[in-house]
């Protein structure tokens, strides 16, 4: 400790030990501490030679008596000296310790030798240090106290020749007394660039000056308080005075700096980590993110380092717990603790709350006390970083070494406001993981969603050509949701799921992409492989699912795609690769359930596309229109009326068959166009043969998504009285699957339509959930019989059975019962005999556009007059 303080007062730091920089962290640190020994050296052995110079040849001793009191009295102040001095810690690990030493040494060159002097600050320096267990640097700080000493009388005696006097003299000694402090501040500085330390040229020059000027002041008081007191021997109560108050005034100066540092270095620390969690962020997520919760080891190892050369400790320890249920991970920063990093759960790991605790070796429990001396720690600061919920760690300060009293009140109050922003910071980053988790993953199975999926797989995708997607579909969610809900689907996915990664195995990236489709992508495979692993993975998923007591039977189909020979840019894109995949599975079809994408397939889904984004254009331009298809009563033959049929002549593709573009205008949310389209060329009809005498119905066929909307009877009533046409002339023909894909919202619409006196028809009925439950819960007055039925009962008397047992039901239920798909006579003789009502099919007339179904209606049915003024149509045979 010199004078100014410029002693080195902390032990070389260690870097931070941390999983593959540990080891060359600790190389370099025993370069630097051979570096350091070669310089203490050289500094020792200067300074014993300057010492000897100086007393044998300039200064030899002259001794009295009265030295043998003065001597001791003179260390004594020294020593005093030393301990209100006040720290000043450098972030290069360096710190200075600025002291009112220049006092007793400014006294001292006018009271005692220069020898005495040297023996005086010599044995108080080292005292300090021994009681602040600086052991390993009192060589060094030894040779730098001769130094000190030597210069400065050195410089003193050459003023005072310089004046030609023969005693001392004021600017002599003012001048000895700074030149201690100059050399003190040049040797320890040259020892932060022997250890390598970074200190700025700005930084050095302005501590260097802070110590000249501190030391100027205290020179200035002790020479005035020594010459009053010569002057004037009842002087010393006014010097007393003057001491304390400039000793008050340098306590205030050092609060303010330890202010401005813990500040600066709380900043720093916030600062730190708000960059490595912005940084986080801006990563793409991987599974490390995943499981750290986006923490990186050497952003904590770096913060580590910045609190321990605020709070001057020898070692910082931080225990981070990376996962809820994982052991906690441990950062050291300084000395290497003396044994393995990882204690286990020892009390100062299971504190409780969140405040800092303080503890001395000498002071604690005999567990704490154990706890410290395992660390090689005989004092700690210990607090642990807890969330709401849970403990995320632990930060441990061990021995302070830059104030012999050790940790104070404010290195508590410091650590706990840093201690407070690292918990809140590592509470953030993982919840900004478990966000970005949740993001990227599939709440129900865990395993990535689309976006994620695209994520993972677009590095391997992009810079490699063996790779191949797979797309995997089950046709049995959907049934099972239906027979037994949606808890039971879920847990077949679920099971599914697992399944496809014990196939493939956990590395291979696996994706829920949505409902029971999923996805995976295969590196290194070519094709063959690839299809031979297709096959395997879809006669696993095939196989039968225990879900809790049943066994549920299930297929899967598996399409897959390759980046292709003939243009590898175009299928080495991701949404590429997963959308050929999509279209391959969609291929599949019979005992072909495995399919590899080919460019053919894309025209499929291309003419689709183009059918969906052109048809309001279509039905302006006038290339879609209806279709009429008469339907006739039995036996009379008198025509009721006709079902209206869409039909589309694009002028690309040629006439389009309603089964090929409804579909896909339904699913792309366009049936509400079609729909309304339909409905109001049907209502035209119906009011031109209104116009004309004749009371003939028109058939509309309604989608699925028509049932689920609550404004469409709003809609229709409308246009029945846009048109004036009686309700009852409008027939509504609905899907048994459509009604019950969602009877819940189906059947208040169906109520209300059937309230405005709308005739409901189930069409196709026999094929679905054909049941006298199913009938009498619906609001229908017609069923009827699918053609597939009517067609085979000639020649199958099973299909004859059926089509026997539905004429009796719907009869039994008072309703009637129309039979499409009659094409022979026999057909229609045998519909008569059970008592059929309606038929309808190509024995009567295949579907006609508007103008041919008008000259139909005049060549082949003759008119008479009905029971109203309506006439009636009857057809000629």
């Amino acid at each position: 400790m010199p004078d100014t303080g410029g002693s080195i007062d902390t032990p070389i730091p260690a870097a931070a030990q941390n999983t593959g920089t540990g080891q060359r962290s600790t190389g370099r640190a025993d370069a630097d501490e051979r570096r350091f020994r070669v310089y203490t050296m050289a500094v020792l052995t200067f300074g014993v030679s300057a010492a000897v110079a100086v007393s044998l040849l300039w200064l030899p001793f002259h001794g009295t008596t009265s030295l043998w009191w003065i001597g001791p009295v003179l260390a004594l102040s020294f020593l005093l000296a030393e301990q209100l001095g006040i720290n000043v810690d450098v972030r290069s690990g360096i710190s200075w310790t600025i002291s009112f030493t220049e006092i007793p040494l400014v006294i001292g060159f006018f009271v005692v030798p220069f020898e005495v002097v040297l023996a005086a600050h010599l044995v108080a320096g080292i005292s300090t240090l021994v009681v602040r267990r600086v052991s390993g640097r009192v060589l060094y700080n030894a040779g730098a106290f001769l130094l000190e000493i030597t210069s400065a009388f050195a410089v003193a005696g050459l003023v005072q020749r310089v004046m030609g006097s023969t005693t001392m003299t004021w600017p002599a000694a003012l001048a000895g007394t700074l030149t201690a402090p100059l050399a003190s501040t040049l040797l320890a500085l040259a020892a932060v660039r022997v250890l390598r330390r970074r200190m700025r040229v700005g930084t050095a020059l302005r501590l260097t000056g802070r110590i000249l000027v501190v030391g100027f002041v205290n020179a200035s008081v002790g020479l005035c308080g020594y010459l009053v007191i010569a002057g004037a021997t009842n002087a010393w109560p006014l010097v007393l005075a003057v001491f304390l108050g400039l000793s008050a005034l340098y306590w205030a100066y050092s609060d303010l700096l330890r202010e401005q540092r813990d500040m600066e270095a709380l900043s720093d620390v916030s600062l730190m980590v708000a960059r490595s969690g912005h940084q986080a962020a801006a990563r793409p997520a991987t599974r490390a993110d995943d499981l750290s919760g986006g923490v990186n080891i050497s952003e904590w190892a770096t913060i580590a380092e910045r609190i321990k050369d605020q709070l001057s400790a020898a070692r910082i320890v931080l225990r981070i717990r990376l996962e809820p249920t994982a052991a906690m991970r441990t950062v050291v920063a300084g000395e290497p603790l003396p044994g393995p990093e990882d204690l286990g759960e020892d009390p100062l790991v299971r504190l409780p709350g969140s405040h800092v605790r303080h503890f001395r070796v000498t002071e604690v429990n005999s567990d704490v006390a154990a706890a410290l001396l395992d660390r090689g720690a005989q004092e700690a600061l210990v607090v642990p970083l807890r969330s709401a919920n849970q403990l995320l760690g632990v930060v441990e300060a061990h021995d302070r070494l830059s104030r012999w009293r050790g940790f104070g009140k404010y290195d508590v109050q410091l650590l706990g406001t840093m201690a407070s922003h690292l918990a809140t910071a590592l509470d953030n980053r993982r919840l900004l993981a478990t966000l970005r988790h949740d993001a990227y993953h599939d709440p129900l199975t865990g395993l990535l969603n689309r976006p994620g999926f695209r994520q993972v797989i677009r590095e391997p995708v992009r810079d490699r050509t063996d790779v191949a997607v797979l797309r995997i579909d089950l046709d049995v969610f959907s049934t099972v949701s239906d027979a037994l809900g949606y808890v039971w689907a879920d847990r077949l996915v679920i099971a599914a799921g697992r399944r496809i990664r014990d196939a493939l195995g956990a590395d291979v990236p696996l994706a829920r992409l949505e409902g029971s489709s999923f996805a995976a992508l295969l590196v290194g495979s070519k094709g063959a492989e690839v299809h031979r692993a297709a096959e395997v993975l879809r006669a696993q998923l095939s196989e039968p699912y225990p879900v809790d007591r049943l066994t549920v039977e299930a297929n899967a189909m598996v399409g897959y795609a390759m980046p292709i020979d003939e243009d590898p840019g175009e299928a080495t894109d991701v949404d590429s690769l997963l959308q050929h995949a999509d279209v391959a599975v969609r291929a599949t079809r019979g005992g072909e359930e495995v399919r590899a994408y080919v460019p053919s397939m894309g025209q499929i889904f291309l003419r689709r596309f183009q059918m969906v984004t052109q048809f309001r254009q279509a039905i302006e331009e006038g290339q879609v229109s209806v279709h009429y298809q008469p339907k006739i009563s039995l036996p009379s033959k008198q025509v009721l009326g006709v079902e209206a049929l869409m039909r589309w002549q694009h002028p690309e593709f040629g006439r389009l068959d309603p089964d090929e573009f409804v579909p896909a205008v339904e699913a792309a949310g366009l049936i509400g166009v079609l729909t309304g389209f339909v409905l109001e060329q049907s209502l035209i009809r119906i009011r031109k043969w209104l116009d004309e005498g004749l009371r003939l119905s028109v058939a509309v066929n309604v989608q699925v998504r028509s049932l689920a909307d609550q404004d469409f009877p709003g809609r229709v009533a409308e246009a029945l009285r846009r048109f004036d046409v009686p309700s009852e002339l409008l027939t509504f023909e609905l899907t048994e699957s459509g009604v019950m894909a969602d009877p819940e919202k189906a059947l208040p619409i169906l109520r209300e339509l059937h309230a405005l006196g709308i005739v409901l028809a189930v069409d196709d009925f026999g094929t679905g959930y054909s049941s006298l439950a199913y009938l009498r819960q619906l609001p229908v007055d017609e069923v009827k019989i699918d053609k597939s039925f009517v067609l085979g009962m000639g020649t199958d008397l099973g299909d004859l059975a059926v089509v026997r047992s539905i004429v009796e039901l719907g009869h039994s239920l008072g309703l009637t019962v129309v039979a499409e798909g009659v094409e022979e006579d026999i057909a229609r003789d045998q519909l008569e005999a059970m008592g059929c009502d309606v038929a309808q099919g190509y024995l009567i007339s295949r579907p006609l556009a508007e103008d041919r179904l008008e000259t139909w209606l005049q060549a082949r049915t003759a008119r008479s007059p009905g029971r109203q003024a309506d006439m009636v149509l009857t057809l000629l045979t």
